[in-house]
Formats: structure tokens, sequence, C-alpha cells
């Protein structure tokens, strides 16, 4: 989009402004509020998929209402629908004085280094974010980083060590690099316990419509399950509920991702790998509210407890003790730095196999 299309841009997101804007988070009109201003506010714009994926976007939803009630700022969200709203609802907020605005997908890396260099008295945070190639970020902005392979390779080791079929799956969203992160971490933790297990490997497709399309990943997942695999992870979006819909079918494990994703199947959600986009963001908050912001990137991982798996309570109940402990002897291995998780294909060994992605 070109500099002379962008007002118009913008004013087509105001004037549609009471369609677009969502949850409006507790605000000084909010009911029940009291009449003090907000300490600060907050825009974000959600992902492909969404608030309501029940994966990523709602673990953005849910800090940033955390950080509502607790931190005592104001809230609004954008969903787009496409690239350019997507540019224009950062400009928006920019334009109307947020404290901070923030894009929540690697999708939006682009945009928030341009917008953040046309409003330098704006904070932007990009969740996800992909620097630019020659380097070059805005002081105004931070991009947030996960070591997703980490947490991967935790569900992983324990999909193999439940597996009876010694065969388990990986359904992914968008055929790109971030998740192929997921999958090197998920087929490196697999081969950590068991060297005769397959992984069967498909991605949902090469646009960020992947990310939503669950049709797609029930039919991906009944054919892993045909193959013989028993245990399901993916990361996909709300494309995994299909993932979930097909294990339910066939009475077989799935494996959430980002969220803790038990309720959307019980009995059939084993465990979730946790990618605490909400915790990241509370804290991006809480920094720009303190003075301590700053620009560049932050990436988190197990060490700084940016990534987890849920192996405690009632919704790890069918995670034998046995394997809830092995697999976090490996996490403290890897938060230690004594083992490396690979964070690509290419960082793979030739020797681990696995089915083609197809």
């Amino acid at each position: 989009m070109g500099p002379a299309a962008r007002p118009l841009a913008v004013l087509a997101v105001l004037l549609v402004l009471d369609l677009v804007l969502l949850f409006p988070g507790g605000g000084s009109d909010a009911p029940g509020a009291d009449s003090r201003p907000p300490r600060a506010r907050v825009g974000l714009v959600f992902d492909v998929g969404g608030r309501g994926d029940r994966s990523f976007n709602d673990s953005a939803f849910a800090g940033l209402e955390r950080a509502r009630r607790e931190l005592g700022v104001d809230v609004e969200y954008v969903e787009p629908s496409g690239a350019e709203d997507r540019e224009s609802a950062l400009r928006l907020f920019a334009a109307r004085g947020f404290d901070l605005v923030v894009g929540v997908g690697f999708i939006f890396s682009t945009d928030l280094v341009v917008v953040a260099r046309e409003h330098p008295d704006v904070r932007f945070a990009g969740v996800d974010f992909a620097p630019p190639a020659d380097g070059r970020i805005p002081p105004n902005l931070v991009g947030l980083k996960f070591r997703e392979e980490e947490g991967s390779f935790l569900v992983g080791a324990a999909a193999a060590l439940l597996s009876r079929t010694r065969h388990v799956g990986f359904v992914g969203g968008m055929d790109v690099p971030l998740i192929h992160k997921f999958e090197a971490g998920f087929r490196t933790g697999v081969r950590a316990v068991c060297d005769a297990c397959r992984v069967s490997v498909a991605y949902a497709g090469v646009t960020p419509e992947a990310f939503k399309d669950p049709a797609r990943g029930k039919e991906l997942a009944l054919a892993q399950i045909a193959r013989g695999a028993d245990v399901l992870f993916h990361a996909s979006g709300s494309t995994g509920l299909g993932v979930f819909e097909a294990a339910r079918q066939a009475r077989v494990f799935a494996i959430g991702v980002d969220s803790d994703q038990h309720d959307d199947m019980p009995g059939v959600v084993v465990t979730s790998m946790l990618k605490r986009v909400d915790v990241v963001l509370v804290e991006t908050v809480r920094a720009v509210l303190e003075g301590r912001f700053r620009g560049g990137i932050r990436t988190f991982g197990l060490r700084e407890r940016g990534i987890d798996w849920v192996h405690q309570g009632p919704h790890a109940r069918r995670i034998p003790r046995a394997v809830a402990a092995r697999v976090s002897e490996l996490g403290r291995r890897i938060a230690s730095g004594a083992l490396v998780v690979p964070s690509s294909r290419e960082a793979l060994p030739r020797s681990m196999g696995g089915e083609a992605p197809r």
C-alpha cells in the first residue's frame, strides 16, 4: 500500500471502528469501573484465527486481560480481516496515542517496523517478531520471541513414551520456519527417548489460512492415524481443533499447543506445550508502566519460564508419574544449557529420519 493510500486506510478503519474493535477491555466506561483514569492504554491486533482460537491468540488475550485487572491499564482489541487491515489497525492505535501497541504473530513483523519508525513516541511489541534482513529494529519496538523447540521437545518425549505403536504425528499450520521449530523440537524429543519411533509430519498449507482450517487438520490427522500414529501434536492454530476431532474419533491421544487445550477435548488432549505469551505480555506492559521498556529482541524459553508443558494437576492425570519425571529431567537439562534442542529442520541430524512432510 503506497503512502497516498495509507490515510484512506486509516480513515476506513475509523469509520468502521464500532465493527472491528472487539472486547474493549475494562476502560473507564465499563460497568463497575471506578472513576480513576487508566494507568496506560494498550492496543492489540490479533493474528490469523483471531480471538477464540483457544490457542495462540487467546493466550495473548488472557495476558492483556490480566494486565487490565492487575495493572489497571485500558485495553482494546482489533481482529483484522487482511494484510491492509493489520497495518491500518496498528496505525490507528498509534495515531490515538496508545502507550503500547501489540501485533500478535510473525506476519506483523514488517508492518510493525514501518509503523514504529513513523511513530517514535509510541511503544510497540511484536509477538513472534521476525527481524528485518538488515537487523535494524526501531528503538521503540521490542520483538518477543520464544524457543518453541524446547517445549516441543518435551511433548515429543512424552508422546513417544505414551505411544503404544511407536508411531506419533505432527501437524503444522503454515509451512514456514517458525512452525519448523515446533517440528524440529518434537522430532528431537521423540528420538531422545525412543530411537525406533516413527514421526509422521504434515502441514496444512503455505498461506496464513493454514492456521484456521479445522477440516484440513482433521484430514491430515486421520491420514497419520491410518498409518499407525497414536499420539498427535499440532502447531496449527484453530486448524488443530480438527486434529483433536480426528483423535477423538479414532480414540488416540492429542497434544495441544501454546495454551492448555485440555478443555477443548477432555480425555483426548493428554498434555499441551505451553508458550506463555500471556506471561510475557504482562511483563511487557509492566515494563512500560515502570519506565523499563527497551526496544530490541527478547527471547524466552524454559530457563526464562516462557515455555513449559502441562504435567501437573488434573489436566495431566493421564501422564504417568514415570513419564512426567523423565520428561521433567530432560527439561532441567535444557534449562541449564546441558542439552541444546535444534531449532530448524536443517539442524536435525541426518540420521533422524521420519516421514517427509506431505
